[in-house]
């Protein structure tokens, strides 16, 4: 095991390994460490929107129809009315998560990253990370130059370098993921309205799709698809589970600083959107990207400054998508309103994954009030 290195990251997952493929890719040594072993399974909708693969290519890892299931655009369905859009640039692609990290860790192996799975992290100085290999805790000592916490939600290294303090946290929301064995009926993206809860059912495969509900509902966190989305519940009625049901919380959290001395946040761990917007990992590979030039550049304020750039558009499309959650007439309305001018939502999904700037919103809101008049 390596004693010393430039760059220590903590935290195996996909915004980990992003981060240390950048950062190889700049010339550094890098050493990934993660108390589970791989590949890292994680609730999620399994949706790899077109900036994430677009993401994913830059840091060298290209995607196929052979890897997952081709997504072209996004179908909003509510109580009776539902409109779609098709994605103006490249197309989605829907694959299991586990399939996702096997391919970025065999990159990153490729990359030359040194891995550490089963290997916790203890505890982090100015001069590096001690690692908790032995039976009562004690462990090795790695030195680092740079570390990187990438280590989700209820990060260790933000506590560690003083930067929990300065989270600004909103209400969780519960997440829980079924995968059913049956045939796609649609090559889109399908998101669900319900009064209470949303339904992201996303093509993972020819024969398998994903299904996550979301909730803020502290009382049902596991929603029941028959009374909250019946027309859902008949379309999987009689499917096969293909997997364990598994549980996560998804939120959004803003930090006022993702970085203090040789530390930096990133993923998760720097702040998270809410998993309604299907964004999170595209900000965490783009993330990763700024990170490796921040550390090339000796500048971890420099890191800092585009990592809040880089947030502001998920939160605001977070923010817009939210407003729905909870507030069923004014969903219907504005579901409706799009369904009467496609172009609506299509400009509003354009501005969602980055082929427009939010610039457009101003116009897009002038068009979906004049809409909204007649619905």
């Amino acid at each position: 095991m390596t004693e010393q290195t430039d760059v220590f990251v903590t935290g195996g997952g996909p915004a980990g390994l992003a981060a240390a493929i950048a950062a190889r890719k700049k010339g550094f040594r890098v050493v990934v460490a993660d108390g589970a072993q791989w590949p890292i399974e994680k609730a999620c909708g399994e949706g790899l929107m077109p900036d994430t693969v677009a993401a994913l290519r830059d840091l060298g890892v290209s995607l196929g129809a052979c890897d997952g299931q081709v997504m072209r655009g996004v179908r909003f369905v509510g109580r009776a009315s539902e409109v779609k859009a098709l994605f103006p640039t490249e197309c989605a692609i829907g694959m299991r998560r586990v399939a996702l990290h096997s391919r970025m860790v065999e990159h990153a192996a490729r990359c030359g990253v040194e891995m550490l799975w089963s290997t916790p992290v203890a505890g982090i100085s100015q001069n590096g990370v001690t690692l908790a290999v032995g039976r009562h805790g004690e462990g090795s000592f790695v030195s680092a130059r740079w570390i990187v916490g990438a280590d989700g939600i209820g990060s260790r290294v933000r506590l560690w370098a003083g930067l929990d303090a300065a989270a600004a946290r909103q209400d969780y929301r519960y997440a829980v993921r079924r995968h059913y064995r049956m045939r796609p009926w649609s090559d889109l993206l399908e998101v669900h309205w319900g009064d209470r809860a949303q339904a992201y059912v996303t093509p993972v495969g020819g024969d398998e799709i994903c299904v996550v509900t979301i909730t803020g509902d502290r009382g049902a966190k596991a929603v029941e698809l028959a009374s909250e989305f019946p027309k859902l519940a008949r379309r999987v009625a009689g499917a096969d589970l293909t997997s364990t049901e598994r549980g996560a919380i998804t939120m959004m959290q803003k930090l006022r600083h993702v970085q203090r001395g040789n530390v930096a946040l990133i993923g998760d761990a720097s702040g998270s959107v809410d998993a309604i917007t299907g964004e999170g990992l595209s900000l965490g590979f783009r993330q990763a990207m700024a990170l490796a030039e921040a550390i090339e550049r000796g500048d971890l304020g420099r890191y800092e400054a585009v990592h809040r750039r880089l947030a502001r558009r998920p939160a605001l499309m977070g923010r817009l998508m939210l407003a729905l959650d909870g507030r069923p007439n004014l969903r219907e309305r504005a579901l409706r309103a799009m369904s009467r001018d496609a172009r609506v939502f299509a400009r509003l999904l354009a501005v969602h994954i980055g082929a427009k700037s939010e610039a457009h919103l101003a116009a897009i809101g002038a068009m979906l009030g004049w809409q909204l008049l007649g619905a």
